[in-house]
């Protein structure tokens, strides 16, 4: 890896605190991130595909319903495996004995180092990347949102950022369109695509590399301070921003529609994001 910096010394900061208010009443009880993809809440996934390419240390900006991520955490073994319990006598603490679910997904004790930072319950996203920073000791951070899936290869993604020596490297994708694609011969439709890869200009993937104290001046720890509004026009100003175009799978929950697509994908075995 360029610097001599590989995946495990790079924290990924999540932006976890938002109240998810565009998903409706599919987020009514739980924050966004938390939200289950099958067994797992959708952070646990974007985690896990990160973990697969040798990062294993998280910064989980929280906010709203901050709880919940602490008690998932705090509880993962007992939430993730079978157990037997066996109460002591004359006031001994009971034990506990886990039991590997070898059966299911994935639910072997990670090796992950957790940060679970309160990052204020009103702040925007540049104050919780502001806020998270406390937590970086590391020249450079990726940083990305608890709310979205992708098979972008998160190794490559920091070795170009590496090589470009830019202070932020952003992924753009190009994603599905919301509707069928009809291809017309005359008065005829000859083909239907649900949901057609578009092919025009990238957006914003949402899965960031930065270089810690390139983009830190840019910040402010104040609440209404918004990443995307008021610190990458800046940085773009300055030409500090590279692009890692993904031609790959990406797709974000911010409605029930995607919310009950990406469980389907989970379900049937087809889901593209899941590299382990």
């Amino acid at each position: 890896m360029t610097d001599d910096i590989s995946p495990a010394d790079v924290p990924v900061v999540i932006l976890c605190g938002g109240k998810g208010t565009r998903i409706g009443s599919v987020s009514e009880t739980l924050p966004k991130p938390m939200l289950p993809i099958g067994n797992h809440p959708i952070v646990w996934h974007i985690m896990r595909g990160f973990r697969q390419k040798g990062f294993r240390r998280f910064v989980l900006c929280l906010g709203w319903k901050s709880r919940e991520f602490k008690d998932y955490f705090l509880n993962y073994t007992a939430i993730n495996n079978d157990m037997t319990i066996r109460f002591g006598q004359n006031g001994d603490r009971p034990s506990v004995t886990y039991h590997p679910r070898h059966q299911r997904d994935a639910d072997e004790i990670p090796d992950w180092e957790i940060s679970l930072v309160d990052t204020g319950m009103e702040a925007m996203t540049g104050a919780r990347v502001a806020r998270a920073l406390e937590y970086v000791d590391a020249p450079h951070f990726a940083l990305t949102y608890g709310d979205g899936l992708s098979d972008i290869p998160f190794d490559l993604l920091l070795e170009r950022h590496l090589a470009s020596g830019k202070a932020l490297t952003i992924s753009g994708v190009q994603p599905a369109a919301r509707f069928g694609k009809l291809e017309i011969l005359g008065d005829d439709i000859i083909s239907f695509e649900e949901k057609p890869q578009t092919r025009g200009d990238y957006i914003s993937g949402g899965f960031m590399m930065a270089k810690t104290e390139d983009i830190r001046p840019y910040l402010e720890d104040r609440d209404s301070q918004i990443f995307e509004v008021d610190v990458l026009p800046k940085i773009s100003a300055d030409r500090k921003v590279g692009i890692f175009r993904h031609d790959g799978f990406w797709m974000p929950m911010d409605t029930p529609t995607e919310f009950k697509t990406l469980n389907a994908m989970w379900a049937d075995g087809s889901a593209p994001w899941k590299s382990w």
